[in-house]
């Protein structure tokens, strides 16, 4: 029996949530599956990925085929890494313990230049922020100016025309 990893879909209508699972490669997509691993959401930035690690591993090293996304997405979580360096500690190339030191240092320099992407984004947004309150303040500071002309101009037309409306019964 061929088995692959792939993706099934849910969520709603223009809202697509995706489980990822083992299935029979004779199965239809939203079919019949052997097991459940994770789940992706690509809908949020960056795509989250919930990944059962051990058990994708396994079926990684048992066989199992994943499809074009779902492979993608086991390489940027390290499964095909860990996959990797299990190969390497079989032949003999290295210890156990190596090989764990390796994976946690892609894991933290993965992990380091994830949270420098994020900086990054959280201050772009912050200056384009800035930027477009510095702008409505310069257009309410117009606003206001023309508010305060107007006033000024109703205040001084009154006293312009109550000077001629006292002369005009005073000469009658």
């Amino acid at each position: 029996m061929a088995t692959k990893i792939r993706l099934q879909r849910g969520g709603r209508k223009s809202y697509a949530f995706y489980s990822i699972v083992i299935a029979d490669a004779r199965a239809p997509r939203d079919g019949r599956f052997t097991e459940k691993i994770g789940s992706y959401n690509p809908n949020t930035n960056p795509a989250t990925v919930d990944l059962n690690f051990d058990r994708a591993l396994y079926w990684v090293e048992v066989g199992a085929q994943p499809t074009d996304t779902v492979r993608n997405i086991l390489s940027r979580e390290g499964v095909y890494l860990m996959k990797h360096l299990k190969t390497g500690v079989k032949k003999g190339a290295f210890d156990e313990a190596t090989a764990q030191k390796k994976f946690d240092a892609w894991k933290a320099d993965k992990q380091k230049g994830l949270d420098k992407v994020a900086a990054e984004v959280a201050k772009v947004k912050k200056d384009a922020a800035d930027k477009a309150f510095a702008a409505e303040q310069k257009v309410n500071e117009a606003i206001a100016k023309k508010v305060a002309d107007k006033k000024a101009a109703a205040v001084a037309a009154p006293e312009a025309e109550a000077p001629a409306t006292e002369e005009a019964p005073a000469e009658a």
